[in-house]
């Protein structure tokens, strides 16, 4: 089960980086639509146009940066099999269930993963043992 967690995480961080990149991009074009408008000759389109199309492009470039940041984090966090990081990462692939049609195998596969008890084994066993007394000095 070692090998599935590791590429559930590797999974995590690809998916969330693709999120990134799609908010990048959007952000791109409409700043890239703007600057043709404002810059068109003979143009027909106010000259708010460029202002209020960074303000959108940076609302969804926002979203999407805020909500991949938790992927990238569960995925680096499987990696290194923190337990933190399994409760995460079972948060997220409910979560993603509903982004069809990746996002859905992405979470089928993550509760598969996550809830096999061999990998409930590993992340408890990653976890430091906890002292029952406090050291003595």
């Amino acid at each position: 089960m070692e090998k599935n967690v590791t590429v559930l995480g590797t999974l995590f961080i690809a998916y969330s980086a693709i999120g990134l990149a799609t908010g990048l991009l959007v952000f791109f074009i409409l700043f890239g639509a703007g600057t043709i408008a404002e810059l068109s000759p003979g143009q027909a389109a106010p000259m708010e146009v460029l202002p209020i199309l960074i303000t959108v492009g940076s609302f969804i470039c926002g979203f999407f940066l805020i909500s991949s940041i938790p992927g990238i984090v569960a995925g680096i966090g499987l990696l290194k099999f923190k337990p933190w990081a399994r409760i995460l990462t079972l948060v997220l692939s409910i979560i993603y269930l509903l982004e069809v049609p990746l996002g859905t195998a992405l979470g089928v596969y993550g509760l598969w993963v996550l809830f096999n008890q061999e990998t409930v084994k590993l992340f408890t066993a990653a976890a430091p043992p906890k002292r029952a007394t406090p050291p003595s000095q």
